[in-house]
C-alpha cells in the first residue's frame, strides 16, 4: 500500500507542475490562459494536500523501511506544522523579496551608489525564509 501511496502522490505533484506549464506553453499568452493555468495548479495542489493529509492522519506513520508502522497522529501534526512553517515563511519571503527587489532595481537605476543599502533590504526579506526553515528543523527535532 505504501508504494501505491508514493506513486499517487508523486504523480499528483508532477501533474500539478506539468499541466499548468503545458497549458501556458500551448496557448496564447492572454489573461484567460493564465487564469486557467493558475486554477489547475491550485486544484491539483490542494488535491495533493488533501490526499496526503488523509494518509498522514490515518494513524499510521511508517517508522522505517521494513519495520512496523507506528500509530501516532501527533507525528503527523508535527510534520504538517514543519511543512507549514517552511511553506508559509517562504511564501511571505517571496512576496517581500519581489517588492523589495523591484524597488531596489528602480532605485539603483537612478543612483548606483545605493546598491549596498538596497541589497540589505532584499537580504532581510530572504531571512524570513531561513527563519521558517530553522523553526521546521526545531519541530522535526522534537518528533
Amino acid at each position: 500500500m505504501t508504494l501505491l501511496v508514493k506513486i499517487t502522490l508523486a504523480a499528483a505533484l508532477v501533474l500539478s507542475i506539468v499541466i499548468p506549464l503545458g497549458a501556458f506553453a500551448m496557448g496564447e499568452k492572454t489573461k484567460g490562459r493564465y487564469k486557467t493555468a493558475l486554477a489547475t495548479n491550485v486544484i491539483l495542489f490542494f488535491g495533493t494536500l488533501l490526499v496526503s493529509s488523509a494518509f498522514m492522519f490515518s494513524g499510521y506513520a511508517e517508522a522505517a523501511e521494513g519495520t512496523a508502522a507506528v500509530a501516532s497522529s501527533a507525528a503527523g501534526m508535527g510534520y504538517l506544522a514543519a511543512a507549514l512553517a517552511v511553506g508559509l515563511s517562504c511564501l511571505g519571503g517571496g512576496i517581500a523579496v519581489s517588492a523589495a527587489a523591484a524597488a531596489a532595481l528602480g532605485a539603483i537605476s537612478e543612483d548606483s551608489s545605493i546598491l549596498g543599502k538596497s541589497l540589505i533590504f532584499v537580504g532581510l526579506a530572504e531571512g524570513v525564509c531561513l527563519y521558517g526553515l530553522i523553526i521546521s528543523f526545531m519541530i522535526l527535532g522534537k518528533l
